[in-house]
């Protein structure tokens, strides 16, 4: 019984895939033909099957960017980033929508070590650092056998430096590996969706107004309380926002 359910289930996935696929490439035959909201609603239905890919966001933050829907392209093209970082397509176009917003942000660069070290933890994924601190940990153990067995002098002097040398860049890479997750973690960015929206000094409609955002501009959120998000912008300024006008990155 266990093997016919697992067996169907393979059989259901493997449709499914089959499915998306058929549907994706529908939908990127009616972006060529600038059937923009067709392909849009094609994409969607990718989405709602529980699909997600950089190339699904990708496809839709282009579509959008086609009907100058200026928070929707800016959402999707950083949801695609979210899954692949480093892609130079996904950012040049990002770059492109961003342009199309109201607000000049400037933003404040971090410096000193806090900053260095943050930049080093975000050039890898922190499951990269960690498999390269597993990797120089084995590569201290065969270095320390080495050493230890070893009779020539200059061979043991050599391993030695060698193996206390990984040994150091094993706790470093650690080190960048859990600083590394606990970006991630706190890395909480939101689109604003809303064409203007009033930001506030308190979580409340009679605290003053602070400054105001409009559609495509990027934020973190800091804090929830009830309906209101406390985010930060680039130039490091806070406030807070009503939920409804941000939308958030990392939400399926």
């Amino acid at each position: 019984m266990k093997k016919l359910l697992l067996i169907l289930t393979i059989l259901c996935t493997s449709l499914g895939f089959a499915q998306n696929k058929a549907l994706f490439e529908e939908a990127n035959a009616l972006y060529n033909d600038a059937k923009y909201y067709e392909a849009l609603d094609t994409y969607k239905s990718i989405l709602d099957s529980g699909e997600h890919s950089a190339a699904l966001y990708f496809n839709m933050g282009n579509a959008h960017y086609k009907l100058n829907n200026i928070a929707p392209s800016i959402y999707y093209y950083e949801k695609a980033l979210l899954l692949k970082p480093n892609d130079t397509e996904i950012k040049n176009n990002l770059a492109f929508a961003k342009n199309m917003t109201l607000d000049a942000i400037d933003t404040v660069p971090e410096v000193g070590f806090s900053g260095l070290f943050n930049r080093w933890a975000s050039y890898f994924h922190y499951e990269v650092w960690a498999k390269i601190s597993l990797g120089l940990a084995v590569l201290f153990v065969i270095l320390f056998l080495v050493y230890y067995f070893s009779s020539a002098t200059l061979k043991k002097r050599l391993a030695f430096i060698t193996s206390v040398s990984c040994l150091l860049l094993v706790f470093v890479s650690l080190a960048l590996a859990f600083h590394g997750e606990r970006l991630v973690e706190s890395n909480q960015p939101a689109i604003v969706f809303a064409k203007e929206s009033q930001i506030k000094s308190e979580p409340n409609l009679r605290s003053t107004e602070a400054f105001k955002l409009h559609e495509g501009t990027k934020v973190q959120v800091l804090d929830t309380v009830n309906n209101w998000k406390k985010i930060k912008i680039a130039d490091g300024k806070t406030g807070w926002v009503m939920s409804d006008d941000i939308k958030l990155v990392k939400t399926l």
